[in-house]
Parts: C-alpha cells; sequence; structure tokens
C-alpha cells in the first residue's frame, strides 16, 4: 500500500506537467483545428529560458530560490509568449488558408528547427539545475517504507490547480475567451461580427506558450537537469493527454495529463519499466475506441 501511495503522489505530480503542455495544444487545436507538433519544443526552449534566468538571477545577483523561481516564472512566460507569437506570425498565419497539410509540416519544421537550434547553442550534453526544493514531508511509515512528499511535488501540483482555474475563467468568462470561443465555432462569422481573428488567434498561442514555460520551469525543477532532445517525448505525451482528455477541453487536456503520468508511475512500479510508454499509448488506444473524442471532448458538428 506505502508503494501505492508514494507512486500515486509521483504520477499526479509527472501528469500535472504534461497538463500544462497539452493545454497548449488543446486551445491551439480547438481555435485553429491545427495539431502544432513544435509545442514539445517550445516547452524545451522555455526549460532552457528558465535555466538561464535562473543562474542569472542567483549567481549575478544573488537572488535567493524563491524570489528568483518567482523572476523565472514571470520573465520565463513573457520570453516564451513572445516567442511563440513570432513563430504563429512567420509559420503559421501565411499557412492558414492553404491546405490542411501545410500547417502541419511546417509545424514540424518549426519542432526540428528549435531542436537543433538549442543543440548548437547550448550544446548535446545535459545541462544540470541547482538543487530546488529538496525537502521532504513524511507522511506515514509502513513496514519500514516511509511515504513522503516533496515540496517540490506540492508546488507542481498547486501551481498546476491554480493556472487550470485561472486559465478556465479567462475562457469562460472574459472577452477573449469570448472570442475564442467564437473563432472556434466559426472564424469567418467571429469577424464578421467585429472580432479580430488573427489577434485572438496570437493571443492564444502565447497563452499556451505561456504556460509550457510553467511546465518548463516545473520539469527543471523537478528532474534538476534539461536536454536539448527533451522536448519531443514530453510532447508527444502531453498531445496523447490532451487527445485522451479531450481536445478542445482545458479540464480534459489536465485529467489526460494526469492519468498518463499515473499509468507510467504505476507501470513502472508495477511491472517493466521499460513498456510503461506501450502502456500509455495502449490505454489510449482503447479509451478512443469507446469514447473517439476523449473523456471530456465533444462530438464535432459538421457545418452545412
Amino acid at each position: 500500500m506505502a508503494i501505492f501511495i508514494q507512486q500515486l503522489i509521483n504520477g499526479l505530480t509527472l501528469g500535472s506537467i504534461y497538463g500544462l503542455i497539452a493545454i497548449g495544444y488543446t486551445m491551439v487545436f480547438g481555435i485553429i483545428g491545427m495539431v502544432n507538433f513544435a509545442h514539445g519544443d517550445v516547452f524545451m526552449v522555455s526549460a532552457f529560458i528558465a535555466l538561464l534566468l535562473f543562474l542569472v538571477a542567483t549567481t549575478l545577483f544573488g537572488f535567493g530560490i524563491v524570489p528568483a523561481l518567482f523572476l523565472v516564472l514571470v520573465l520565463g512566460m513573457l520570453i516564451t509568449g513572445l516567442w511563440n507569437w513570432t513563430i504563429e506570425r512567420t509559420a503559421y498565419r501565411p499557412l492558414r488558408g492553404s491546405f490542411r497539410l501545410a500547417p502541419l509540416i511546417s509545424a514540424i519544421g518549426m519542432s526540428i528547427l528549435l531542436s537543433n537550434l538549442i543543440q548548437v547553442i547550448q550544446g548535446p550534453r545535459n545541462k544540470p539545475v541547482p538543487p530546488m526544493f529538496t525537502q521532504v514531508l513524511p507522511l506515514f511509515e509502513e513496514n519500514g517504507y516511509t511515504v513522503g512528499i516533496g515540496y517540490k511535488q506540492i508546488v507542481i501540483m498547486v501551481v498546476t490547480a491554480v493556472l487550470l482555474g485561472l486559465f478556465w475563467y479567462i475562457v469562460q468568462k472574459t472577452p477573449l475567451g469570448r472570442a475564442q470561443r467564437a473563432c472556434e465555432q466559426d472564424q469567418k462569422m467571429a469577424a464578421l461580427l467585429g472580432i479580430d481573428v488573427d489577434k485572438t488567434i496570437s493571443l492564444t498561442f502565447v497563452l499556451g506558450a505561456a504556460l509550457a514555460a510553467v511546465a518548463g520551469v516545473m520539469y527543471i525543477m523537478y528532474y534538476g537537469v534539461i536536454n536539448f532532445s527533451d522536448g519531443f517525448v514530453p510532447g508527444v505525451k502531453a498531445f496523447t493527454a490532451a487527445v485522451l482528455g479531450g481536445i478542445g477541453s482545458l479540464p480534459g487536456a489536465v485529467i489526460g495529463g494526469l492519468l498518463i503520468g499515473l499509468i507510467e508511475t504505476m507501470w513502472s512500479a508495477y511491472f517493466s519499466i521499460d513498456y510503461k510508454d506501450v502502456a500509455a499509448f495502449s490505454i489510449l488506444a482503447i479509451t478512443l475506441v469507446f469514447l473517439p473524442t476523449g473523456l471530456l471532448g465533444r462530438p464535432e458538428v459538421e457545418k452545412v
């Protein structure tokens, strides 16, 4: 039982990171129907930005860990948002009216570009991060095994819950959210009603990148290391989480991320760790057989 509880905590932590990245996928797909396969590499770039900002804040300016982490979160969201805004303007917007495969190919090309750019700039080796929030809060002990939750795990889960609530409020209760939902329904009609569709889509990319930046900070805080290739696997897992939860649904993205994280950690604890990815994707396939739109997805209505 102790191992199960410990893996449950670990799975919720890992799933929270996947959920933050998955929201970026689901927001973009919900509005323009495009899978931004460069989003995982935007997450990786944001992690490197967070690493550089953290080192500058702690070594050059002498900030403590908590104020440095807050500064990294704010600046990282701004810089990564501006980065993704540039990607949308240069790589996606010119292809928006073309055939459906063109933006997909452009997204894959941007993913390769970002990965190789960071490899050239930062090198192929792992980049370590100074330890943060290493304290562990013991919960209980069973048969000599102590179940505990790390302070950084608490931070990751709390940040995910707060951001989910904040972004749900933005989408449901603000003028930007109404514009996003209108563009999701019909971009041409939204434009006729006075909504700036291009601005709305650009802001959606910025918001998705901001969440990826938070996920990047949480990732380096949790694992303590980052590599130029770390955008691909978390990106694919986050996309899987978005599809599992119902792509287009913000709560569904987070729920899907939590499920993927739990499947991975539970499988690693009780079965072979080599097949944890197979287990996660198999659950996705089984779920889509019975729920083609995902757990919280809505069936697409054909416009005639």
